[in-house]
């Protein structure tokens, strides 16, 4: 099938054929039909198939009939609704409004936080028939009563199950309750869940559910691979695999920001070209690290999760994991800047022994076992284990190895009841083990060199009082404690 018979207008093909796109993806041919119909929809695609093109293509042929030249704001109100949970995602979108509405005049904007909000209230005010916007910048625009949902026709939520991880739920009920009743509405996600299911219950009217793809699972271009290392070898393990010749631009995964940060500044000092992007640095620095990225001036590009959705890079080979995710489906979004709309990828993870639990867990997502190749030089923790032992197994550290001098008494105890028992050479080796430099044996009873002075007695008293109880045994206490001489 190709673009051409999906019923899409001249001046959208147009643009298409600029970017070489010729034949859609499994996605852009099941859901275009659908929305240029008027259909709500239900949309689930593993990401990277292109599903920002499945409902923006059709949504700007819908809008067609209203387009118009007039610079008069009044004929160029808010007609579509696109909200996306991150500052990238909404930028993507927005690039691809941009991009496929370039020969129709219709006026597009995209409004996110951490930037100056006026130029985006001017724009607005200019009229936009194409609105992209975060939930939360979004009602702040609303707040400065700048917009006018009155012609809204359709509303899309881009990335649903990253909205509900996000905490943007309310303020999406929130906004919906501002549209008007009869409109279409839109939902994509790369997962579904039981939450998402209840999301769409409070948007969509009869919705036609599409699944182009069996819910958790990734592309079948992209290859996965697992570098067991020890936790303090990553590092140089990174710079080697980024030093030779396989690599050429790298998005690479960290858990934290000052991960991020400190991980980034030492690969610029082993040489390599390379910067960090977190939700810490502002709007501007984000995207200059990123069009440095794009444009191949940097190498790596180190991130957190904030980057996992909504990067769109073209033909992005590489994804590390440095830290794999504490989520499974965290895994999925992240290898998913890579193997996008049928292009080859490779996804490198570096574990831990303290990560193999969370190895496994996105194994059992997935549904693939990745291979393991150890790096010479760069071995496990001794106590990597595979699969994990138990549920703690992945938490266990190798423990420091114990100075001669703290182990020599667990030897001496066990040698010594050996040689209370009996002896034999066992005992005899155990006994010169006993004996401290001064000649002290530690292991008899402790003795006073010379006995306690006692009292004077008259007569033969003084004979029996020091040698009183001839045949009492003597108290063995322990040797280390120095014993308590005699009673």
């Amino acid at each position: 099938m190709r673009f051409d018979q999906l019923g899409l207008a001249p001046e959208l093909l147009k643009a298409l054929a600029e970017k070489g796109y010729l034949e859609p993806t499994p996605i852009q041919a099941r859901a275009i039909p659908l929305v240029l119909a008027g259909q709500d929809l239900m949309g689930g695609a593993q990401t990277g198939t292109g599903k920002t093109a499945a409902f923006t293509l059709p949504l700007l042929q819908r809008i067609l009939p209203f387009a118009s030249p007039s610079p008069s704001p009044a004929r160029h109100p808010v007609r579509v609704l696109m909200l996306a949970p991150t500052r990238e995602l909404a930028i993507q979108v927005h690039e691809s409004v941009k991009t496929y509405s370039k020969y129709v005049p219709l006026r597009s904007c995209c409004a996110f936080g951490g930037v100056d909000i006026k130029p985006q209230i001017a724009e607005i005010r200019c009229g936009v028939e194409v609105l992209v916007a975060t939930p939360g910048r979004l009602l702040d625009l609303v707040e400065q009563k700048c917009l006018n949902f009155g012609s809204v026709q359709a509303l899309v939520l881009d990335e649903a199950d990253r909205m509900l991880d996000m905490g943007f739920v309310p303020d999406v009920t929130r906004i919906i309750n501002m549209l008007p009743k009869q409109r279409q509405s839109l939902l994509f996600s790369a997962t579904f869940s039981e939450e998402i299911k209840k999301l769409a219950d409070t948007m969509l009217r009869h919705p036609v559910l599409i699944e182009v793809a069996r819910r958790n699972t990734v592309s079948e271009t992209i290859t996965h691979r697992v570098h067991p290392v020890a936790a303090d070898a990553k590092r140089a393990l990174l710079v080697k695999l980024l030093k030779s010749a396989e690599f050429n631009q790298v998005l690479v995964f960290t858990r934290t920001k000052l991960e991020t940060n400190k991980l980034a500044r030492e690969l610029q000092r082993a040489g390599i070209a390379a910067d960090s992007i977190h939700g810490d640095k502002t709007q501007q620095d984000r995207l200059k690290a990123l069009e440095a990225f794009k444009d191949g001036s940097t190498l790596v590009l180190v991130a957190t999760d904030v980057a996992a959705r909504g990067l769109d890079i073209d033909e992005l080979p590489h994804v590390i994991n440095f830290e794999l995710p504490r989520t499974p489906e965290d895994y999925i979004h992240r290898i998913g800047r890579t193997g996008r709309a049928g292009k080859p990828g490779t996804a490198i993870s570096l574990v831990s022994a303290s990560e193999v639990a969370y190895l496994a867990e996105i194994e059992k997502l997935i549904r693939i076992q990745v291979e393991q190749v150890v790096v010479p030089g760069y071995e496990p923790e001794y106590d990597y284990t595979y699969p994990p032992g138990d549920k703690h197994g992945h938490r266990r550290r190798p423990p420091l190895s114990p100075p001669p001098a703290l182990a020599a008494p667990h030897d001496d105890r066990s040698s010594g009841r050996g040689d209370k028992s009996g002896g034999g050479k066992s005992g005899g080796r155990a006994r010169a083990s006993h004996i401290a430099a001064d000649g002290f044996d530690f292991s008899k009873p402790y003795e006073c060199a010379e006995p306690p002075p006692i009292a004077a007695l008259d007569g033969d008293d003084k004979t029996s009082a020091r040698h009183e109880h001839p045949h009492k045994p003597r108290r063995q206490v322990a040797a280390l404690l120095g014993g308590l001489g005699r009673k």
